[in-house]
Order: structure tokens, then C-alpha cells, then sequence
């Protein structure tokens, strides 16, 4: 699996070896829950292979362990700590996608609405009648990504790839709508419901427009009203302003090597990406979030079943993943089944996973991404992955 998120990562996780669920092997099969040195050294790996820093949370069998390695601030030295505020990217969309599910319990929504019938200024004419609100969930719309003719200078398109528009626009509040428009008016990637699906964040930001249109609340109101709380998620949320609040480390961007060395992006308006990866959380939360959702807390078992129904979708680094609505699903061969999503935003990269028990979670950040390639950070993440996992070591 690669990291895929709101633009594109690197590899976390081993690729998918099976075609169907792995049963997770018997408690005697798998290492010790949770192995404290283990997991220990895999985070230490990730640093000296020269992540600035890394902090994660493991549960497995009741019992929770915590770890950081590194610095949160490379001018300082300021150490980074687990329990640490992050911006999770498009982990953002599992929390959508639940809310879009809450809504089709409620009966304002089915999933296999036209999205022009509730959307029709956004999605007008044979496409409004076309997609569907399931396609949107699981990227089968044929919707192209915006975000390269937002951010034009990060694609390399007729340039060298530069910070230019990022820096253009690092505190400017889009609206939602102009967004929407670049992606539709680009391209398409492929016919409605058509698989594999093509990752695109713009399905994500109509969801957000849906949500408030069934509502009659923000997407961002309603998810924390309707999500985030009743989860009892004490320190997840989307952000006020360009600044997060609370302890967190700075966030470097490194644009595939373009930025050298790589940048501090910490504060930016995250207009650009809002409903579709603008969450902060941390690393405590999501284990919590994601063990209440695959347990049937946070939606009902009928629309859990919804989220878990996968295709086959390529994601923004060109890899092939198993995409639900809002849930990405990793066979790992003699370990399991794993649920779960991942995130980068600039400077900020998350991954958060949780076997099909629910018995064993890890949840990571790191705040160093898009380094130059190949790297010896790439088979670090990958190393912590798995321990992570209780997988063991590659």
C-alpha cells in the first residue's frame, strides 16, 4: 500500500498479497501485545533515517502504548511528544463519509442518489444525473483532482516543481465552489462508476457541499456536532485559522526534493482542502475513533457494511488500493485484515490503521513529507508500519 492522501506520499504499509480478508492468526501466532522494544526501535529507525520527528499510538488487548522520537522543532530542538495536535489530511474523509452514511440512515440521502439531485448549480445536465452519491464516496465519479490547477506550480506542468503556488496561496480562504469547478472542468479520469476509480479530492468537497445541503449546517459544524463528539473525541477538530492550537510540531515540506532543505509549512489556511483533509486530531483520538466506528458506534452495522464494500481505485502516487466509503482496506498476509485511512496535508503526514477485530490499532504521524526519492525513510515507514501492525519485522 502507499500512503495516499490529499496529494501523494509515500510507502507506509506492505502492498496487498491476497485477494480476499486474511483472518488475523491466533493471539500465540502474533509477537507480544504491544512489544514495547520493537516499537521503540522501528520509531527510532524512522528518525535516523532522517525524519525530523514521529509519534504514535498503539493499542492491542486493552493495553496502550505511546512513543515519540525526534524534534517538533529543528531550529530549537524542541522534542516531539505522542500526545501532540496534527494535521491527519484525508483521514478527514472517513469522518465525512460517516456523516454521509448518518444522513442515509436518517433517510434525507440513498446512495445511489444522483448527486444532481441534490446538487444541481455544482453538478449540472447528464453528469448530475449520471454520478451518484456512492461514487463520490468511493472516487468512481470519473472527477479529476483540482488541486494541480489550484497549486499549478506543484505539478511541474510547462515548469520546474516549486513552492510558488504554494506560497501564492498559503493564507487565502477558497471557496469550496471554485474548487469544485477546476475539477470538473478538467478532464475527466473515466466514465461514472467505472473501477478502478481515480483518487480525486474534489468528490470529497461535493460531499462536504451535500452534507450542508441535507443539513442545513456546515459540513464541518455538522461533523462535529454529529461525529467528533458523540465518538468523545476530546482533541480533534477543524481548524479556526492558519495556526493550530495546542501542542504540535512544525511541519516541513519538502516537494519531492524541490524544497532543500525542506520548509517549514506549519500555518496555512486550509480552505483548500477543508472537507476532504483539513482535521486536526491526534494520535490517541483516531485509535479511538476508528475502534468505535469498526465496532458499530458510530454509524449502524447496515452502513458500516456500506463503508466496508471496496474497489479497486489508483491513488494520486499511481499505486492500486482497496477503497470503501472513506475506509481503506490492507490484506497483510499472516496478520490480517486492516481498516483504515491516511493523510498528508503540506508538511504533515498520518497513517492510522486497525485490524478487522478491532484488537490491534497503531496510529502515526510524521512531519517531515514528500522528501526526495529514493530515501531511506521509505522502508523506515514501512518498518514502523508493520510493527505497528504486530506484524513483525519486514
Amino acid at each position: 500500500m502507499m500512503l495516499v492522501a490529499a496529494l501523494g506520499l509515500t510507502a507506509a504499509v506492505p502492498p496487498a498479497a491476497a485477494a480476499g480478508p486474511v483472518p488475523a492468526p491466533p493471539a500465540s501466532a502474533r509477537e507480544p501485545v504491544p512489544d514495547r522494544a520493537a516499537l521503540r526501535s522501528a520509531l527510532d529507525g524512522v528518525r535516523d533515517a532522517g525524519m525530523p520527528g514521529v509519534f504514535a499510538e498503539v493499542r492491542d488487548a486493552g493495553r496502550t502504548w505511546r512513543g515519540a522520537s525526534g524534534v517538533a522543532d529543528l531550529a530549537t530542538g524542541r522534542p516531539v511528544t505522542p500526545g501532540m495536535r496534527h494535521r491527519v489530511g484525508s483521514i478527514t474523509k472517513t469522518f465525512v463519509a460517516a456523516a454521509v452514511l448518518q444522513q442515509v440512515e436518517r433517510g434525507r440521502l440513498r446512495l445511489d442518489d444522483p448527486v444532481g439531485d441534490h446538487l444541481p448549480d455544482l453538478v449540472p445536465g447528464e453528469r448530475g444525473r449520471r454520478v451518484t452519491v456512492r461514487m463520490l464516496l468511493n472516487h468512481t465519479s470519473g472527477f479529476a483532482e483540482y488541486i494541480p490547477y489550484a497549486f499549478p506550480s506543484i505539478s511541474g506542468a510547462g515548469e520546474p516543481v516549486s513552492a510558488r503556488s504554494l506560497d501564492e496561496n498559503r493564507y487565502r480562504t477558497f471557496r469550496p465552489a471554485e474548487l469544485i469547478a477546476l475539477g470538473l472542468g478538467a478532464p475527466p479520469t473515466g466514465e461514472p462508476g467505472a473501477t478502478p476509480g481515480v483518487y480525486s479530492n474534489t468528490n470529497y468537497l461535493l460531499l462536504g457541499q451535500l452534507l450542508e445541503r441535507v443539513t442545513g449546517l456546515p459540513a464541518e459544524e455538522y461533523i462535529t456536532r454529529h461525529v467528533i463528539r458523540p465518538a468523545g473525541l476530546r482533541d480533534t477538530g477543524f481548524p479556526a485559522g492558519a495556526r493550530l492550537r495546542g501542542p504540535h510540531a512544525r511541519m516541513y515540506e519538502g516537494l519531492w526534493g524541490a524544497l532543500e532543505p525542506p520548509r517549514d509549512y506549519s500555518t496555512y489556511d486550509m480552505s483548500w482542502v477543508m472537507a476532504g483533509a483539513g482535521l486536526v486530531s491526534t494520535m490517541e483520538d483516531l485509535n479511538r475513533f476508528y475502534g468505535k466506528l469498526l465496532a458499530g458506534e458510530v454509524v449502524s452495522p447496515a452502513s458500516l457494511a456500506q463503508m466496508r464494500r471496496t474497489v479497486p481505485v489508483i491513488a494520486l502516487d499511481g499505486s492500486t488500493i482497496e477503497y470503501g466509503l472513506g475506509l481503506h482496506r490492507v490484506e497483510v498476509p499472516g496478520c490480517g485484515t486492516f481498516w483504515g485511512n491516511e493523510g498528508t496535508v503540506w508538511g504533515a503526514g498520518t497513517v492510522t490503521m486497525t485490524r478487522a477485530d478491532g484488537g490491534r490499532q497503531v496510529s502515526f504521524a510524521i512531519n517531515l513529507i514528500r522528501w526526495k526519492k529514493p530515501h531511506p525513510i521509505d522502508g523506515a515507514v514501512e518498518e514502523l508500519t508493520r510493527v505497528g501492525m504486530g506484524c513483525g519485522h519486514s
